[in-house]
């Protein structure tokens, strides 16, 4: 947007079409390379949520969705991802313009999400039930797998339209209707997904986008019409998201915070070790959920390891996020801007030393230098989450103190391990308390492996079979195919 130019003006889509908020209410969303207002979106209320999730269980009871075939629906999800892969250069620079990221990493994001719908399109008709045998010849007795009705998403600004698809693909794969509440701070790339699904012959109603401030994702939450609740974001708004879910017997998944180790033993490929750690926490700008954010070295290379972590990082590229030479691009929020600096200063009142980085940059934008900080585990950032680009970083003697710090917190999202000591490699991911271990890797995702944490980083599992299971009911029925009367005051056992 030029100088002076007035914001766009976005719409939410539902029901097929795109609309303002009843209240007629909007709020501003902010470049973060510059600071200034680039759109407005509509500021939904409970009226606006109300008239979504009346549109997606309207929907499951159409035709042209709730009688579809699992086939047809696989297929539906095939010609979404064609249409999704035609479009992805537009949907990657709308997200790098929304949140900062770099327009490469999103450009890689919108290339991988067709195969995220042709995964789930590919399973929508291998769901079956079974035949169970019964305790007698004259009954039948089998299970079906329905869906649960209509799901609700509340998705992140890191990757708005790769975490909305996380919930999308396999809720309609199953048959599901969804609403989906982006972040405020980048919603118009999941608005533009969900038109352009339904250019692709998606009816009216399964994908709806809600946009607006934090009570519209409450309103979504507490909605007696939705079924499921799948939620991304910070621990102490799950936690809230969850209890809401749970209260009116809501299903819920919760993919929350991390505070990941990444661990170098001293047998390591410590290149492709440093560029894993680098990778780790600065990709991304740090603004991930599974970011590597505390680096354990072993001792016997702390000092060599940590002087080349330090000076790889002093060369990295800040900038503009459309440029390919640009390494780490803005934060994504003046919010998410101020907490960083604000964690950052209280470590050093600690006593954490700054190796690299430590201050923002002058200028436009929400430009934050990546920084290194030397913290002992039970540093305040250490232990709590940023979600900026700031490493932690500390010394371990041998494998059981590795362990004991890597499991020294209350998240338990992911953790990489580098060594090339095989059995050490198997050792490791065995007993770190993750949901995600990466060996001589970091950072890497796929539609068909299972996602998620433990302890205070969530509950329940995306991607793979188990994220299309737990969008399905179990029914059993039973059949008898004798003619006989059973006795009508005993239970049949």
């Amino acid at each position: 947007m030029a100088n002076g130019e007035s914001p766009l003006e976005l719409r939410m889509f539902i029901d097929g079409k795109g609309c303002a908020a009843r209240s007629g209410k909007s709020y501003l969303s902010y470049d973060p390379c510059t600071g200034a207002p680039w759109a407005s979106f509509p500021d939904a209320a409970e009226a606006d949520v109300d008239d979504a999730v009346g549109a997606a269980r309207g929907a499951l009871g159409r035709a042209d969705w709730g009688g579809l075939t699992a086939s047809q629906r696989g297929l539906l999800l095939f010609r979404i991802a064609d249409v999704i892969e035609r479009h992805r250069d537009e949907l990657a620079r709308l997200e790098t313009r929304e949140n900062g990221k770099l327009l490469r990493e999103m450009t890689a994001q919108m290339a991988a999400v067709p195969g995220w719908l042709r995964y789930f399109g590919g399973l929508a008709d291998k769901i079956e039930g079974r035949v169970i045998p019964p305790g007698r010849a004259n009954l039948l007795t089998y299970t079906l797998r329905e869906p649960l009705g209509v799901i609700g998403a509340v998705t992140p600004w890191n990757s708005p339209i790769l975490l909305a698809v996380y919930t999308i693909a396999p809720a309609l794969a199953a048959g599901n209707t969804v609403v989906v509440k982006p972040s405020e701070i980048a919603a118009a790339g999941v608005v533009r997904f969900a038109e352009l699904a339904a250019s692709a012959g998606l009816p009216p109603g399964v994908i709806n986008v809600v946009t607006g401030l934090g009570p519209t994702g409450g309103a979504l939450v507490n909605h007696p019409g939705v079924n499921f609740v799948n939620f991304t974001g910070s621990t102490e708004t799950g936690r809230k998201v969850g209890a809401a879910a749970t209260a009116r017997l809501a299903g819920v998944t919760l993919e929350l915070g991390g505070k990941s180790p990444n661990i170098v033993f001293d047998d390591a490929d410590l290149d492709a070790a440093s560029a894993g750690v680098l990778s780790g926490i600065f990709s991304a700008g740090g603004q991930s959920c599974i970011a590597g954010s505390r680096a354990l070295v072993q001792r016997s290379i702390y000092d060599a390891f940590l002087d080349r972590l330090t000076e790889r990082t002093g060369r990295i590229v800040i900038g503009d996020p459309t440029q390919p030479a640009t390494e780490v691009g803005p934060v994504a929020s003046r919010q998410q801007f101020d907490k960083i600096a604000a964690m950052v200063a209280t470590a050093r009142d600690e006593g954490s030393r700054v190796l690299s980085g430590g201050s923002a940059l002058d200028g436009d934008g929400y430009f934050y230098q990546p920084t290194i900080l030397e913290a002992g585990n039970s540093a305040f950032i250490a232990r709590n989450e940023v979600f900026g680009p700031v490493l932690t970083v500390m010394p371990f003697d041998d494998e059981a103190e590795a362990v004991a710090l890597a499991n020294d917190t209350e998240f338990g999202l992911a953790a990489g391990v580098w060594t090339t000591n095989l059995s050490r490699a198997h050792r490791m991911a065995r007993v770190l308390d993750a949901g995600t271990v990466w060996v001589n890797m970091y950072r890497a995702s796929a539609a068909n492996v299972p996602f998620g944490g433990f302890k205070d980083s969530g509950l329940g599992f995306n991607n793979g079979i188990e994220a299309i299971n737990k969008y399905l009911r179990t029914k059993a029925v039973w059949c008898e195919l004798g003619k006989g009367q059973s006795d009508p005051f005993v239970l049949q056992i």
